[in-house]
């Protein structure tokens, strides 16, 4: 069953990371069709936030067809979101871990490796290509517009 861990500090709302938790869960295998979420009660009792946060994140996970409540039973999942080539054991998991382990190495702290990853999450994926590389800079001029000032092709 999935433990949900709620940052106060993180700046995304308590449903969202309640969302955001069971999708990765869903992604990487840990849920599985048939599996049931946990009752808001037991969510609230580990993370102490309002029934109703939990209750708003399940009605987002179900209006996405994810789960379905089972009135008197509780809510179960519906659908998985795993992909085989994400799977928690393999070796793509593990070459990202051994990446991890050498960023840590560097000196790297959590949040050094969360803004790298995002950079370079935001640079692969700007052509929307799988596996292309971002689109060049096709720009002829200068990067800095006080050089092009300097060469007496702007006005900055």
């Amino acid at each position: 069953m999935i433990e949900y861990r709620i940052e106060r500090r993180s700046g995304v709302s308590t449903y969202q990371q309640i969302v955001q938790q069971t999708k990765q869960a869903l992604r990487l295998g840990v849920l599985q069709p048939g599996d049931k979420l946990p009752t808001a009660r037991e969510v609230v009792e580990q993370t102490a936030i309002n029934p109703n946060t939990v209750l708003k994140a399940y009605r987002e996970l179900e209006r996405e067809g994810l789960v379905e409540p089972r009135p008197g039973l509780g809510t179960f999942v519906r659908r998985s979101l795993a992909r085989p080539e994400a799977a928690a054991d393999g070796p793509l998991r593990a070459g990202l871990v051994g990446w991890v382990d050498e960023a840590r190495a560097a000196g790297l702290d959590r949040e050094d490796i969360a803004a790298l990853m995002a950079s370079v999450l935001e640079q692969r994926f700007e052509t929307g290509v799988p596996g292309a590389p971002a689109a060049p800079n096709t720009s002829t001029g200068p990067a800095d517009p006080a050089e092009s000032n300097r060469e007496g092709g702007g006005t900055a």
